[in-house]
């Protein structure tokens, strides 16, 4: 039998990268007024998982250079002109704030042909709530497209109708985090040539006229701040075995996939499709899957509702033959940019796990984990920010910039920030969070390393409502603010008033650093006044003179209190060896807080105890072969957190450490106008690592021996930067053979000149130009 042409055209078509045909993250150009209306279905019910089918045809008399069209839609769709598949997921999960609705913009002019052309959407309607969708309560679809030539616009004049193929499994349901819907897709209900030119739509039912661009219930129209997805061609899996009535099979490591089968099967036959992630790793709760109904004979079939997980199960009834089982990887559209490689096999498994985890919970926002949730949770986005800034090409940094105006936007009115958002059946502060991400850590980090300053002024007023909200105690510290959830980490021995105020102490310096920028002399000088006055009370209060603890806790001594007191400098150096005695016998941080631990005690001077530390408690699912993700606790299922997923965003800091301080790449000044380059090895014997920035790739690689430091660093070609040595016992330093530092003093010479402000206080640092160095530090 042959095969039928709309499946088959899904799985074997090559599709352009996203970048070729989306210009959603270019610079917005002069608005033009939206002619379009939002259509939908007058006889489909609004209910959850609908799948409608457009048609259009439009006789176009010329063929500009650039046709591009803008499309809205509750809630996914699916985009071909002339047969040929332009958009594969189009859309956004709404949305911005609690009203709006987020647009493509789609370049469509090499679809296109003069005369006749036919467009044809596929719409999927998620219908219900969730922690990562705001659902409109109707599916809806709208399409502008305006030249100076012709219209293409949606009206009643289109064709739409339900697509009877698509149902839902029976239950049991995904749980109520998730939008999505378990798909069952009845092969024998489907007209696969639907979207092609040569279909006969006239039985087709015409559209209903909703309303213009703007009305209710999808509201303002706001660009998609991000690029549509990267998809990739259908590939073959890793392996596969039969076991029963299951093939499984074995994806190359954890990846957002869409199934596909091709089979011979009799008319009835119902396929059933899973991950691994539904079946065993469904960290606490119901995951999705899919089911496939055959009609007679050869056919094919990929789920476009995408799955994850390290294996896929394709369950056959009797008599059913897979003739080929393949998957189609797509995701965020970034690159791999990112190296690291040291002397420690243990910590080079963990930075590729933590890149894999990383790539995995990135697509409509930042997410804590692809299978039980799909959330931006707050405090998971700030450590992936920080870790995709060493690891991934640029436009990673705009799916950051959409999570911070994601929590400006949907701050209420009372100056309550939560998270995760979008949502529409959540709404509870979690304090430690949202001030990490509002903070240094989090909107500040972001315009430190891209120079974003529009995005400081945007979220800037939003987190003034929010500091308004905290109270001062009568010690001077800030009081409990317990907000919608009191959690301030997964795990024990919680000291949560002195972690609140760290994480206060670090919004403030954030805040403070922002008001500078900005031009805001009165507020970064009351902000400073704050960190000043809250810094001496936090100390008065909380320091026993051997390790910080509020009074009123009577458990053991909270690891993460003392690790927020270093990195956000609440803590002076005079304690860190009462502190350090702490980060040896306590070890409550979940992976989520272990990275401020590293940060920490490499901060401190303890390196290669906080590496070693680090090791010491990552080791156990670096070293697990079964996954090549990184687990949301220590271990999975009942030995982890939260339900024990097992790839989690939270745990992948370490990375984020490799680069900017084992290796020490960093930004000195805005967006990397000055370049550091400043290495604390933490007891490796060699480290190396390459960062594109956005002036350019700078490459960090050093050898450590108890007699010598050796440094290669590479910086782009006319940027200005900062080399520079462990100082502990050094004697004598040479760069490029040439003597700069000898006997305590520095060596006059061309080459280099010793930092008149030294960034660190742990090195010798001598300010370069771009190109590429040897610095040698003898001790």
């Amino acid at each position: 039998m042959k095969l039928k042409p709309f499946l088959t055209i899904l799985c074997l078509s090559a599709l352009l990268w996203s970048s070729d045909r989306a210009v959603a993250a270019l610079p917005d150009r002069a608005e033009r007024p939206w002619k379009a209306r939002w259509i939908s279905s007058g006889t489909t019910p609004e209910q959850p998982n609908t799948w409608l089918n457009y048609r259009y045809t439009a006789d176009l008399p010329a063929l500009p250079s650039s046709v591009v069209a803008r499309i809205g839609a509750d809630s996914k769709y699916w985009l071909w002109v002339n047969g040929r598949l332009v958009v594969f997921e189009g859309g956004l999960k709404r949305g911005p704030n609690p009203q709006d609705t987020y647009y493509d913009e789609v370049e469509l002019a090499p679809y296109l042909v003069k005369g006749k052309n036919t467009i044809a959407v596929l719409l999927w309607y998620f219908g219900k709530p969730s922690f990562s969708h705001n659902d409109s309560g109707k599916a809806g679809l709208i399409f502008d497209c305006q030249t100076a030539d012709f219209d293409i616009l949606s009206d009643e004049t289109w064709k739409c109708e339900t697509n009877a193929a698509y149902g839902t499994c029976d239950k049991p349901d995904p749980n109520f985090r998730l939008a999505e819907s378990n798909i069952r897709y009845d092969g024998r209900k489907s007209d696969d040539a639907w979207y092609m030119p040569s279909f006969d739509d006239r039985d087709m039912t015409r559209a209903v006229d909703n309303g213009p661009a703007g009305c209710r219930p999808w509201n303002k129209l706001v660009k998609r701040p991000i690029p549509l997805w990267k998809i990739g061609e259908l590939r073959d899996y890793a392996s596969q075995r039969r076991s029963g009535d299951s093939i499984i099979c074995t994806l190359p490591y954890n990846a957002q996939i869409t199934p596909y089968i091709k089979l011979k099967a009799h008319a009835g036959d119902t396929v059933k499709i899973m991950s691994d992630n539904y079946l065993v790793y469904n960290g606490g709760d119901n995951y999705l899957r899919c089911e496939y109904i055959a009609r007679e004979g050869l056919q094919s079939y990929e789920n476009l509702g995408w799955t994850n997980g390290h294996k896929i199960y394709y369950v056959l009834p009797k008599g059913a033959e897979a003739v080929e089982l393949k998957f189609r990887e797509t995701g965020y559209d970034t690159e791999f940019t990112g190296e690291f490689e040291c002397s420690d096999p243990l910590y080079n498994r963990f930075w590729k796990k933590a890149l894999r985890t990383l790539y995995l919970t990135m697509r409509d926002t930042y997410m804590d984990c692809p299978d039980r949730e799909r959330s931006q949770w707050t405090g998971d986005a700030v450590n992936e920010s920080g870790e995709a800034f060493y690891v991934l090409s640029e436009s990673a940094a705009l799916l950051t910039r959409k999570w911070l105006h994601d929590l400006a936007g949907w701050q209420k009115t009372d100056g309550v920030i939560y998270a995760p958002v979008p949502s529409s059946n959540w709404d509870k502060e979690l304090p430690g969070q949202v001030m990490a991400s509002l903070g240094f850590y989090g909107l500040w980090n972001y315009y430190w390393y891209t120079g974003d300053r529009q995005t400081l002024a945007d979220v800037y007023p939003a987190v003034q409502r929010y500091i308004a909200l905290w109270k001062k105690g009568n010690k001077g510290t800030m009081l409990l603010r317990e907000g919608g959830w009191n959690w301030g980490d997964w795990g024990t021995d919680i000291d949560i008033v002195p972690l609140q105020n760290c994480w206060y102490y670090l919004l403030l310096k954030g805040m403070r650093n922002t008001a500078q920028i900005l031009g805001k002399k009165e507020d970064a000088k009351r902000y400073a006044e704050q960190m000043s006055a809250l810094k001496q009370d936090f100390n008065a209060h909380f320091w026993t003179g051997s390790e910080y603890r509020d009074p009123q806790y009577k458990d053991a001594t909270d690891d993460r209190v003392h690790a927020l007191a270093v990195v956000s400098g609440l803590a002076d150096r005079d304690k860190y060896p009462a502190m350090l005695e702490v980060f040896r016998t306590q070890e409550h941080a979940s992976p989520y807080m272990e990275k401020y631990v590293l940060e920490a005690m490499l901060q401190m001077g303890y390196g290669a105890e906080g590496l070693a530390r680090h090791n010491r408690r990552f080791s156990k699912m670096v070293e697990d072969d079964r996954f090549t993700t990184l687990f949301e606790g220590w271990g999975i299922g009942a030995e982890g957190f939260g339900g024990g997923s097992v790839n989690h965003a939270w745990s992948g800091g370490g990375l984020t450490i490799a680069s900017q301080y084992i290796c020490g790449i960093r930004p000195l000044e805005t967006a990397y106008a000055k370049i550091g380059i400043l290495p604390l090895p933490a007891g490796l014997d060699s480290a190396r690592t390459s960062v594109l920035t956005p002036v350019g790739r700078v490459v960090s690689s050093f050898e450590y021996t108890p007699y010598m430091f050796m440094l290669d660093a590479k910086l782009p070609a006319g940027s200005r930067g900062v080399i520079g040595a462990p100082k502990q016992g050094v004697r004598e330093i040479k760069i490029n053979g040439v003597t700069v530092w000898k006997n305590g003093r520095a060596v006059r010479n061309k080459v280099a000149r010793l930092s008149a402000k030294q960034p660190s206080d742990q090195h010798l640092s001598f300010d370069v130009r771009g190109g590429s160095y040897r610095l040698i530090a003898v001790q």
